[in-house]
């Protein structure tokens, strides 16, 4: 049996990551970050796709962690703080995001 401490953590850390591909999903925070015009639309579509597994695999962990009200709970604590995470990156240091995803190709994107 895996520690609840481990699930908590792996939960949050998968959603910080899936709340930053959702930012760089939109053309704004794209720019900010990657200083350049919006990502392909190829790019848009996996952004929003690793977004949301991110978030879905968040959940799974919390409710591995716990029971499923508690795990619920945390959960929604943990979306708001790694929204929150994401915010304030993109308002102090949008550079850091590239990490999420790099930049592949020719074209930039």
């Amino acid at each position: 049996m895996v520690d609840p401490i481990v699930l908590l953590g792996g939960a949050a850390v998968s959603a910080v990551i899936g709340f930053g591909w959702l930012a760089l999903a939109m053309d704004t925070h794209w720019e900010q970050v990657h200083g350049e015009a919006s990502p392909t639309p190829a790019a848009v579509r996996a952004l929003r796709v690793a977004g949301a597994l991110a978030l879905a695999v968040s959940l799974v962990l919390c409710l591995s962690a716990d029971h499923p009200s508690m795990a619920a709970l945390v959960w929604l604590m943990l979306l708001a703080g790694s929204a929150a995470a994401i915010a304030a990156t993109l308002s102090w240091q949008p550079r850091w995001l590239r990490l999420l995803w790099l930049r592949r190709g020719g074209d930039g994107r």
